[in-house]
């Protein structure tokens, strides 16, 4: 069923809950930050959508120091210990909702706990994003059962396709199969895994192919996301694709290309596949106006 953004913008209101996405790698150094703090505001500033983020990296938080919070004063680790609602631990920064962490907290938690958490809130937005944590333990396992859909984030190198791996057999054991795989820092494609190999390892389909960006650096640097610190950096626009996707919208690209569908890249490909998968259990049994 082929529906159009305008009856894909009713169908979330009727149904009243966001998705939440939960952006996973168990290797630290990919990008995962990054991609999480770019998706948020880009889709809260382009799309016009209401953007929880959440920093679900308990041991070592990053996510304030992307979004410029740099002291905050409720964080997700005051939220899953019941001290503090987590409406309370909201930061507002750049059109985002942001809920920290704490950058000094040692105390156990049951990070288990989290998707209750959400869940008394999910319905105030269209989407939650969830930056996890780069390890395989119980904090990873938080954000994977809390989340609708996981996007794991990888280098285009063997020992971080071998960590990658990993991540997607838990979410399979858990019954959280990954969407699609985001390839992030390529610097030099001779000496590095293609696609094709990738996903033929992986056995999931690439998303979004990002080549390495001095803007990522300088945007951490001034504790900015990417689409507000530089909106045409290269990581800004395939993040701004991906989301075009997952909010239905017709995807950024050439009038000659949209017209004549010519030389797509297998990644714009899977992304045309997940715009019309993303919903297909919100779109099922359900009729729009005059859409079939």
């Amino acid at each position: 069923m082929f529906l159009s953004s305008f009856s894909y913008d009713l169908l979330l209101k009727e149904e009243k809950m966001g998705k939440t996405i939960g952006i996973i790698s168990i290797k630290g150094g990919v990008g995962k930050t990054t991609v999480a703090s770019s998706m948020a505001t880009d889709l809260a500033n382009n799309f016009n959508k209401k953007v929880m983020l959440i920093d679900a990296n308990y041991s070592a938080p990053n996510v304030g120091l992307h979004m410029d919070i740099v002291s905050p004063e409720k964080t997700i680790h005051d939220v899953i210990a019941g001290r503090a609602r987590i409406e309370s631990a909201i930061h507002k920064r750049f059109g985002v909702d942001v809920v920290p962490g704490s950058y000094f907290s040692n105390k156990e938690l049951n990070y288990l706990k989290l998707k209750d958490k959400i869940a008394k809130v999910k319905g105030d937005y269209d989407f939650i994003i969830l930056d996890s944590s780069p390890a395989l333990n119980e904090e990873v396992l938080s954000a994977m059962m809390a989340s609708d859909h996981l996007f794991v984030v990888t280098t285009p190198d063997y020992a971080t396709l071998s960590c990658s791996l990993k991540a997607a057999k838990l979410a399979r054991q858990r019954g959280k199969p990954i969407s699609g795989i985001i390839v992030n820092k390529i610097r030099d494609p001779k000496y590095e895994i293609d696609l094709e190999n990738i996903e033929k390892v992986m056995e999931i389909p690439v998303i979004a192919r990002i080549p390495d960006d001095k803007n990522g650096v300088r945007a951490l640097f001034n504790k900015m996301p990417l689409p507000v610190y530089n909106k045409n950096s290269s990581i800004s626009k395939e993040i701004n694709k991906l989301n075009s996707a997952l909010t239905y919208n017709i995807e950024p690209m050439s009038l000659w290309k949209y017209l004549f569908g010519k030389n797509f890249k297998k990644e714009e490909v899977n992304r045309s596949l997940l715009k019309e998968s993303f919903y297909t259990s919100l779109f099922a049994g359900k009729t729009l106006g005059n859409e079939k």
